[in-house]
């Protein structure tokens, strides 16, 4: 996977507010799980879920499972011109995204194990 299909269907996946805020942390922080992104966003579950099935579907991220959690980051495939409009966006609207970090780091997160463990 060199690109996304096209990228209509890029900017239409990224359109909604929910994807988009999912799609910048997640690029902000490497990978999250969706207990992170609850807390981060202040929603449910299905809806959660649901937005990331979106952004799996589109090519936009990856999961991997750890026991009971299931991580999601971008994908490590995606086009140069994706990867750039993602840290542009990041980069710009960082007071967008502040509360929903601010989030982050107030929760008990789960602990990821990395390569070496």
């Amino acid at each position: 996977m060199s690109e996304l299909p096209d990228p209509t269907a890029l900017f239409k996946c990224l359109a909604d507010e929910t994807r988009l805020r999912i799609a910048l942390l997640i690029a902000a922080e490497g990978e999250l799980c969706v207990c992170e992104l609850m807390a981060a966003l202040d929603d449910s579950q299905p809806k959660i879920s649901r937005h990331l099935a979106q952004l799996r579907a589109c090519g936009l991220l990856l999961d991997r499972r750890q026991g009971q959690w299931v991580y999601y980051r971008l994908h490590p495939q995606l086009a140069a011109w994706v990867q750039g409009i993602l840290q542009i966006t990041l980069e710009a609207n960082e007071a967008w995204i502040k509360d929903n970090c601010q989030a982050l780091r107030e929760m008990r997160r789960p602990e990821r194990k990395t390569a070496c463990d």
